[in-house]
């Protein structure tokens, strides 16, 4: 499953994300991951979580985005949901496309590792079709 949280800068995308991180960490049986560019997060994110500094690890692509997320599961089966922050802002914005096409590999890769996806994006969901449209909670 992919959760698509999406809306203009300032309208709480980054809190609801923080929300669900919590219920998560309390709900879930598995390993939860929340994948931000900076620390930002450092002190929002209950300590059961585990965090990744995108710009750490040298992410700036959705292909570097796709193979760190594969190596992630590989290296763990215990986890249930990976959570990012803000993929434009790690990656820089792509058209609608691209977008549509990663969170569609997110979809499969998740069915494939029994991993849920939520994802924030600061971008106006109106000016999307339904191919990303599809995926907001």
């Amino acid at each position: 499953m992919v959760r698509l949280i999406m809306g203009l800068k300032g309208t709480g995308k980054t809190k609801t994300l923080v929300e669900l991180v919590r219920k998560a960490v309390e709900e879930e049986h598995g390993d939860v991951i929340c994948i931000e560019k900076d620390k930002a997060l450092t002190y929002d994110i209950p300590y059961q979580a585990r965090l990744v500094h995108a710009a750490q690890y040298g992410i700036n692509s959705l292909e570097l985005m796709r193979g760190f997320i594969s190596g992630l599961a590989a290296g763990n089966f215990d986890i249930t949901h990976v959570f990012i922050d803000n993929l434009f802002k790690i990656i820089g914005d792509v058209d609608e496309k691209t977008l549509s096409g990663m969170l569609s590999w997110l979809e499969q890769f998740g069915n494939v590792e029994g991993i849920t996806f939520t994802v924030t994006v600061s971008a106006d969901p109106e000016k999307f079709g339904e191919d990303v449209t599809r995926y907001i909670a």
